[in-house]
């Protein structure tokens, strides 16, 4: 998938661990480590708003586009 989620390299700098930052947005432990590994099909806009929030970035410093090399 094109979309590459650096949801962990943020959760890094900012020296905060995946059980924090799910307290302080209100989801579940497993649902940030399915969005740190990208395994989501989606993620709601308020759910980004919240992460944003928390860890003081942009969407464009978790979420980051990387066009599939053409396989023809």
């Amino acid at each position: 998938m094109p979309i590459i989620v650096n949801l962990d390299v943020m959760l890094a700098r900012r020296k905060m661990r995946s059980k924090e930052l799910a307290e302080q947005i209100g989801i579940t432990e497993q649902n940030v480590s399915l969005l740190k590994s990208g395994k989501v099909r989606g993620v709601r806009f308020e759910t980004l708003e919240r992460i944003c929030r928390v860890l003081d970035c942009q969407p464009g410093d978790i979420l980051e586009y990387q066009p599939e090399e053409d396989k023809g």
